[in-house]
């Protein structure tokens, strides 16, 4: 695809790096299409992204260590900033499944667990974490206390397998601030867009992300209502981040609310992410 020329500074806040260290090269893999991580940074420069938050895919019941040092490891020198993905051992609440698998879970030994959170957190690699509820579970008492003791941004799925509602009860009025993502209703459900929207009123600091919001109404209604709370994303490399940068230019919207959709309230809630942290870690 072309280059973009928008003049606007951009920064991604969700982008998949999946690293196949198997055969001896890293590969970003997703839905059976192969990208390097030098592939990845070219594709954000080609949208105009400057900064671009980097993550390992979720894995059910398997250890993220190897692929948060990866991630790690391939950021550096590239301006990827990596987030580790995190699990838990809790599930929803709020259905029968979820309830009785509370009742009889135990930890395991590909759990996160408090002391992983704290050595990510202190590990000046990573300046954040990632949550898929879906595949990774919810984080349980203990963990919690230790995200609210390091403080540092937590982005979260957000869509059918984990509600507004469901989120709000196990993560959101914390002590560190979430961002979920694809506005709390993947795949395309704009209902529970709008219910994630409403929460905003009540979490000081609860974000969204855009990736995959294809609804330019709900799209508009959160940026308008709560200009200081959206945040982009691209959703890479599943989409092509000139994808959905140009989404966002077509909003019906203030250039001012786009420069901070685009940068500015990423970089207040991620200090990374600034212009002046010209260090790639």
């Amino acid at each position: 695809m072309l280059e973009l020329e928008h003049g606007f500074r951009v920064v991604d806040v969700y982008a998949t790096l999946a690293l196949d260290e198997r055969q001896g090269e890293s590969q970003a893999r997703r839905h059976g299409r192969t990208i390097t991580p030098d592939r990845l940074e070219r594709e954000m420069h080609q949208a105009g992204v400057t900064r671009s938050i980097v993550f390992p895919p979720a894995r059910h019941e398997a250890s993220y260590v190897a692929p948060n040092n990866g991630v790690a490891r391939h950021s550096v020198d590239r301006p990827f900033v990596a987030f580790a993905r995190i699990s838990g051992t809790k599930h929803s609440e709020h259905t029968t499944a979820g309830r009785l698998r509370n009742a009889i879970n135990r930890p395991k030994e590909t759990h996160t667990t408090p002391g992983d959170v704290e050595m990510y957190a202190y590990d000046d690699r990573f300046h954040g974490f990632v949550l898929d509820p879906a595949a990774d579970g919810y984080p349980d008492k203990d963990l919690l206390e230790a995200l609210d003791d390091v403080e540092l941004p937590l982005v979260v799925r957000g869509g059918a397998d984990a509600p507004p509602e469901a989120l709000a009860d196990a993560l959101l009025g914390r002590e560190f601030p979430v961002v979920v993502a694809h506005f709390g209703g993947h795949p395309l459900d704009r209902e529970r867009m709008h219910t994630m929207i409403d929460l905003l009123e009540q979490y000081d600091d609860c974000y969204l992300e855009t990736s995959f919001v294809r609804y330019r109404d709900v799209l508009e209604r959160a940026v308008l209502e709560h200009p200081d709370r959206v945040l982009f994303g691209s959703g890479a490399p599943d989409a092509h981040p000139n994808v959905a940068v140009m989404e966002t230019l077509t909003l019906d919207v203030s250039e001012d609310l786009l420069r901070r959709i685009f940068s500015k309230n990423a970089c207040r809630v991620i200090d990374v992410l600034g212009p002046d942290a010209t260090s790639w870690k």
